[in-house]
């Protein structure tokens, strides 16, 4: 993944998906903040939280030091006035169980993580575990529905006959839209309206992609849903509980019916007469 998005398409990708962390992160307020994979996305960089860091999953080969090196020198910031600095931590850790204790983050970032993720599930249901009421999830992904996605497609079709190479990475597998938010729904997030983008035909070439710079204006109006990438933000929410009292046990209800008085003396003298 970090040596596709040193192409020209991953170039591209990057500032789409950076300008739209930037307009949405700017808003969100509380005092943790996670982003979960990605380290060349500075994702938090427009982030007003003060506690905040960028976690990488554990390499199979023991080989950290390059990893490190680069999350550490876009994590640090030597600013002089302490309400500018921001505080970043790389961490090295698995999707699937995050050294956070529960409910203690208020914004968690996947930028492309479910998609890298052995078990997508785990992660989403660790992402729940970790955020605090009404915390805000973050997730950008590949769109199996356009251009790029129907490229990669093919792409695994002819590598089989070893013939071409593929259009997007290779390690994981791209979720759809509609089946990411039944998943976010199930674990009892409220999703946003989602946001595509990155309309551009599915090309290697940096002056290409210039070259169809005006598709993303006409896509993001006529076919939004068909855009490459997509951008969703889902808020955590806690259904509230009732507790209800153990129900007393009712008394025997005796027959209490009201005789009137004048009826009564008129039975006593029908009863006297009849003697």
């Amino acid at each position: 993944m970090q040596e596709w998005l040193k192409t020209p398409p991953g170039q591209y990708l990057l500032a789409w998906e950076h300008a739209q962390f930037e307009r949405v992160v700017a808003d969100i307020f509380g005092y943790h903040a996670l982003q979960l994979g990605l380290p060349d996305l500075d994702a938090l960089s427009a982030s007003r939280i003060p506690h905040r860091w960028v976690a990488s999953p554990i390499a199979a080969d023991g080989n950290l030091s390059e990893t490190i090196n680069n999350i550490a020198s876009k994590s640090i910031n030597t600013s002089d006035t302490a309400e500018s600095r921001k505080i970043k931590v790389a961490l090295f850790t698995e999707f699937e169980a995050l050294p956070f204790a529960e409910n203690s983050l208020d914004l968690l970032i996947l930028p492309h993580s479910l998609e890298l993720s052995p078990d997508p599930h785990a992660t989403l249901r660790e992402a729940e575990r970790v955020l605090v009421p009404e915390g805000k999830l973050i997730i950008c992904g590949f769109n199996p529905l356009s251009l790029w996605g129907f490229k990669q497609k093919r792409s695994h079709l002819y590598k089989r006959w070893n013939f071409g190479d593929l259009y997007l990475p290779e390690a994981g597998e791209m979720i759809a839209y509609r089946r990411l938010r039944d998943w976010l729904r199930l674990l009892n997030f409220d999703v946003e309206p989602g946001h595509f983008g990155c309309f551009r035909p599915a090309v290697r070439s940096a002056g290409l992609l210039q070259r169809f710079a005006w598709i993303d204006k006409l896509g993001e109006r006529y076919w939004s849903i068909f855009g490459a990438v997509y951008f969703v933000v889902a808020v955590k929410r806690v259904r509230g509980m009732r507790m209800i009292s153990p129900i007393k046990k009712l008394n025997k209800i005796t027959n209490t019916t009201p005789v009137s008085v004048a009826n009564k003396a008129i039975n006593t003298k029908a009863r006297f007469e009849n003697r």
